[in-house]
């Protein structure tokens, strides 16, 4: 029961990742905001890793290379979109569109891992992919002016671009870790490193820099906001992630992420003043419905195994 409710707060945890993102938009734009708390974040680790893993600064070209396209599809490609989209969308809903995570995991793990798609996958997919319809009607913040086609916004688009790339990076972490023999964190760090620089010099471009494109006066504000999120979600959420993987298997884990979405509606309203969306409580329904069927085929194709799994990056495949 302790291990269940761990779950829980550490989803409750990660959620706050939104609309802490969404506060840390007023003071600065979105490309910049990127490279500044990613080039934070991986401060932050190598500082850890120097007093604890000095060994693991040790990178080949073929693990560099590795990680230069993690840093680019997980970091920079990612965190562009999700902010750009956090400008315009509320942050429940931003947090919601990340639920569809996992079916693009499956998807990806067909392309890498040679995973079968059977029936019951297929079905589940769909079922899961219909579930955001009723939040993609729910038209919120100033994407209303923003029109893709249909009933579909750019900042949505956006969105799920964010977490199509997001999971890629996924699959490249895991290659990394695995087949590269690249530590965690050193992965986490040196593409985080790469991704802000990224994003620092994309910032320096597009954005006005007047001397900064940080607010007048909000340098420290925005240094809080950023670090509190890097503390919650990489320090806390990553260390407790692991220790729940011990108790509780990989697929249990996955189904409380779905609460994020709820978490991160309650979280704004709180921290932002954003209305509560009783839309999404019902298409997380919906997307648990659909997600319960792809693990259940999964399980009987056997790449989901009853036991525990020590290593966060197994999650992914």
């Amino acid at each position: 029961m302790i291990a269940i409710g761990l779950s829980i707060i550490l989803f409750a945890i990660w959620s706050l990742s939104f609309p802490l993102g969404k506060y840390a938009l007023e003071f600065c734009p979105p490309i910049f905001l990127t490279a500044f708390r990613m080039l934070l974040g991986s401060a932050m680790i190598y500082i850890i890793l120097f007093f604890t893993d000095r060994k693991s600064f040790r990178i080949t070209k073929q693990q560099f290379l590795s990680l230069f396209l993690l840093g680019f599809f997980s970091i920079y490609i990612t965190n562009i979109l999700e902010y750009w989209g956090l400008v315009h969308l509320t942050a429940g809903k931003a947090c919601f569109i990340y639920s569809l995570s996992p079916f693009f995991t499956a998807f990806f793990s067909y392309l890498h891992f040679k995973e079968k798609m059977n029936l019951r996958k297929w079905i589940g997919m769909i079922v899961g992919f219909c579930g955001i319809i009723p939040v993609l009607l729910t038209q919120t913040g100033s994407e209303g002016f923003l029109k893709a086609f249909g009933f579909i916004s750019w900042p949505e688009l956006a969105i799920i671009g964010a977490v199509l790339f997001s999971v890629y990076g996924w699959v490249l972490l895991r290659m990394s870790v695995k087949e590269d023999s690249v530590s965690p964190l050193m992965a986490n760090a040196t593409s985080m490193l790469i991704g802000g620089s990224m994003a620092l010099g994309h910032s320096f471009l597009v954005e006005d820099w007047n001397p900064t494109p940080i607010l007048a006066g909000s340098f420290w504000p925005l240094a809080k906001v950023i670090a509190l999120s890097a503390v919650l979600s990489n320090v806390i959420g990553y260390n407790l992630y692991g220790y729940l993987l011990k108790k509780l298997t990989a697929t249990f884990l996955s189904f409380v992420g779905l609460l994020s979405p709820i978490f991160a509606s309650i979280a704004s309203w709180l921290i932002l003043g954003e209305s509560f969306s009783p839309p999404i409580i019902i298409a997380t329904s919906i997307i648990g419905t659909g997600l319960y069927l792809v693990y259940k085929a999964e399980l009987g194709q056997g790449y989901i195994v009853s036991k525990n799994v020590a290593n966060p990056t197994e999650l992914q495949t």
